[in-house]
């Protein structure tokens, strides 16, 4: 007999072993039609997993998020299956599932090509209609070798070596397509009814750009065509807000092959980064930290020390001088503990709130780097808050509540928190690691957060809270962090004497709000396609002329202004003024002042905002009122 207890807490008994199949049919043949796995006892399943003891099952339909990550690990096999049957000698390596789709790495002779992917989609089609049922098979890691060996997938059997010998592996067939893969897959493929292949790429075998290239194939699927859809118009209109295109028009910055990685600021780029910059100034001022500034290079056995080295070394840019080796900062959390180390501190120093707008550099694959998104030289608005193990609740809540007020300020309002819990590579004893996992619990919870838990994703020396920001087309940007360590003060020798007169070691808050300035614009740009709020934007307001007779009146007009601290410029050219609002239209600049002889002669402006709206004559004083009261919004 074998009791399966069902999650509404319902039991069904069966006379012998039963599979997650036949539970389902059990219930109904709707279900059972619907199935694409089970989780049993907490561990994701076949439906034909025979379940011969008694078992907590809750039966997995494209509904559940586990479902549509099914859906797209299935749809990666079918993808290398198309590609095989179309191109016989590609060898296929890797296809994870990703955000919103998936990929699959192949070895082939020459560079696929657009007319390839719409061929192999539309057999990726045919072989979906074909419900070709999908079977699992366990076989020995030598057998599995010998297997792809004799099939000429290298690549495959390369992967299976690195395996531990002795392990039992899984296989899937569909049709005439076999992959490595543990599971669980759909029972056939008629279960894969939406997707899309969205683009070609170039990936090093095993990421490493020592070995040979490979060609990457993405996709997407969903579970209904609807779903399909709606994200093929996000993935248009994303592409609309891409922040390099917005940036060639506005002519905020560029990049080139001489510094790969590394951003040319042009004058109203910089301005926008310096908006960003000064107005995070100030918040870190009205909440307590004091600004420091640390050396760019320093030697190496400080990021020894801390452990960086060990971490990330791969990632460090390395340089010699004197015979002595050194790194270019990657980050400035132990600089700003060499700051705390300068002189004996007492517990009434804490908290003791460090700021740095820290340069850093690291080693970003060329095949990673992004546009702001992903570069090789970026500015973090980066702090360290040394305090009391009493003090971390209380620091962490006012770290909270100065995030949240700055995202709303940005625009943002929708954020998700997560709780990502110690790594397999990390420092420290599980000791420290259950306290300071605990720590942030408790801080989440008395700030009555939402929150989800993100095993093994902390950082090597502690957990951390990450802020997810969603923008105006759902996409997901992880910006803000604050990250617990006991262990990096330790390794760097911070002390403070408590109030018993014994030295102690401070507790370590790691905390960023926007992260990268530079990727924190690039999200700014996409979000608002270019349209920022009038605070951020390099030209709040341009004046214009109807003919010379005005220029006089146009420059006290900008005049005024500027002195009043808005960004305002002149527009005096020789041209018709329609020619001129269309202009500065497509520029965005939020405000297009008018002068005509009617305005000089009253003294006024008339004035449109850029989504075309005219708002009238008025006065200097009325537009600084109304310039005011929309400082901070984007649709004017």
């Amino acid at each position: 007999m074998v009791i399966i207890t069902l999650p509404d807490g319902s039991e069904k008994q069966f006379p012998q072993a039963v599979t997650v199949h036949q539970v389902a049919a059990s219930i109904g043949a709707g279900l059972a039609k619907a199935a694409l796995a089970g989780e049993i006892n907490g561990r994701l399943l076949d439906t034909s997993y025979l379940i011969e003891t008694d078992s907590k099952l809750r039966i997995i339909t494209e509904r559940d998020v586990e479902g549509l990550e099914i859906i797209r690990h299935s749809t990666a096999h079918l993808l290398a299956q198309a590609v095989k049957q179309l191109f016989p000698s590609a060898q296929v390596t890797i296809g994870p599932v990703i955000e919103d789709g998936f990929y699959y790495d192949f070895a082939y002779e020459r560079p696929f090509t657009p007319e390839d992917l719409q061929r192999i989609e539309v057999k990726m089609q045919e072989l979906a209609q074909a419900n070709l049922s999908v079977a699992r098979k366990e076989i020995t890691r030598d057998e599995a070798i010998q297997f792809f060996h004799h099939l000429g997938e290298e690549y495959k059997a390369r992967i299976i070596q690195a395996i531990p010998a002795g392990e039992t592996l899984s296989m899937y067939q569909q049709g005439d397509f076999t992959d490595l893969c543990r599971g669980p897959h759909v029972p056939s493929t008629s279960h894969l009814k939406a997707f899309k292949l969205t683009k070609l790429a170039g990936a090093y075998w095993r990421g490493d750009s020592n070995n040979e290239m490979l060609q990457r194939i993405y996709g997407t699927a969903w579970t209904n065509k609807k779903d399909l859809a709606s994200y093929l118009t996000r993935l248009e209109e994303a592409e609309k807000r891409d922040h390099r295109k917005i940036a060639k028009a506005l002519d905020l910055f560029h990049l080139q092959e001489e510094a790969p990685g590394m951003i040319f600021w042009h004058a109203n780029g910089w301005q926008i980064y310096q908006a960003v910059e000064q107005y995070m100034r100030g918040m870190m001022r009205k909440h307590g930290y004091q600004e420091v500034r640390t050396p760019q290079v320093v030697d190496i056995s400080l990021w020894e020390r801390s452990g960086h080295k060990e971490k990330f070394s791969e990632d460090m840019f390395m340089l010699e001088l004197d015979e002595r080796e050194y790194a270019i900062k990657p980050m400035s959390c132990p600089c700003h503990i060499q700051i705390f180390n300068q002189g004996l501190k007492s517990y009434r120093d804490l908290p003791l709130r460090l700021a740095e707008f820290g340069c850093c550099h690291r080693n970003e694959a060329s095949g990673a780097l992004h546009g702001l998104f992903r570069t090789r030289g970026f500015t973090q608005d980066d702090a360290h808050i040394f305090c009391t193990e009493e003090q971390i609740q209380s620091e962490v809540d006012r770290f909270i509540d100065m995030l949240f007020e700055v995202y709303n300020d940005f625009g943002f309002t929708d954020v998700l928190v997560k709780l990502s819990t110690r790594p397999a590579k990390r420092v420290g004893s599980d000791e420290v690691w259950d306290k300071a996992e605990k720590a942030l619990t408790e801080a989440l919870n008395a700030k009555k957060l939402d929150w989800q838990e993100q095993p093994g994703e902390g950082a090597f020396y502690g957990p951390k809270i990450e802020f997810v920001l969603r923008d105006c087309l759902g996409r997901l940007w992880t910006s803000g962090s604050v990250q617990l360590d006991f262990s990096m003060p330790m390794r760097l020798g911070a002390e403070y004497v408590a109030e018993n007169g014994h030295r102690k070691v401070p507790v370590m808050l790691h905390r960023a709000i926007c992260g990268s300035l530079e990727r924190f614009i690039g999200m700014l740009l996409e979000h608002y396609a270019g349209l920022l709020p009038v605070w951020l934007m390099p030209t709040q307001a341009v004046v214009m002329n109807i003919t010379d007779k005005q220029t006089d009146y146009v420059l006290k007009v900008v005049n005024i202004l500027q002195n009043k601290g808005y960004k305002v410029k002149p527009d005096l050219r020789n041209e018709k003024i329609g020619f001129k609002i269309r202009e500065q239209t497509l520029q965005r600049i939020p405000y297009q002042l008018v002068v005509g002889d009617k305005e000089v002669e009253n003294n006024t402006i008339s004035v449109r905002a850029r989504s075309g709206k005219d708002l009238g004559t008025m006065t200097i004083d009325e537009f600084v009122q109304q310039i005011d009261a929309n400082w901070r919004k984007a649709d004017i």
